[in-house]
C-alpha cells in the first residue's frame, strides 16, 4: 500500500534509439506494402530501407558516443569497459 512507484525517466539517448528503432520498422512496413501493392516507387523504398538500415543504426551509436564523451560518461562501445580487469581470469 505505502509502495511508491518510481517513474523512469527516459535518457536521450534511450529516445533516440527508440526513434531509430520506430524510424527503421515504419520503412519496413511501407515498403513490405509497396511491394504487395506492386507500386512503381517500391524499388527506391527498397534500396532507401537498405540504407537506412546501415545509416540509422550508426547515426544512434555516433550520438551515444558523443554523449558520452561530452558528458564524460562510460558506455558499452568504451574500450575500457571491453578489457578485464588485473587478477581477472575470464579471458583465459
Amino acid at each position: 500500500m505505502g509502495q511508491e512507484t518510481k517513474k523512469k525517466k527516459l535518457h536521450s539517448r534511450q529516445v533516440v534509439a527508440l526513434i531509430g528503432v520506430v524510424l527503421l520498422v515504419m520503412l519496413y512496413i511501407v515498403t513490405l506494402v509497396l511491394a504487395i501493392v506492386d507500386n512503381s516507387a517500391t524499388g527506391g523504398f527498397f534500396m532507401l530501407s537498405l540504407c537506412c538500415t546501415l545509416v540509422v543504426p550508426i547515426i544512434v551509436f555516433l550520438y551515444s558516443w558523443m554523449w558520452a564523451r561530452l558528458t564524460g560518461k562510460k558506455t558499452i562501445g568504451d574500450p575500457e569497459t571491453a578489457v578485464p580487469k588485473d587478477g581477472d581470469d575470464t579471458g583465459k
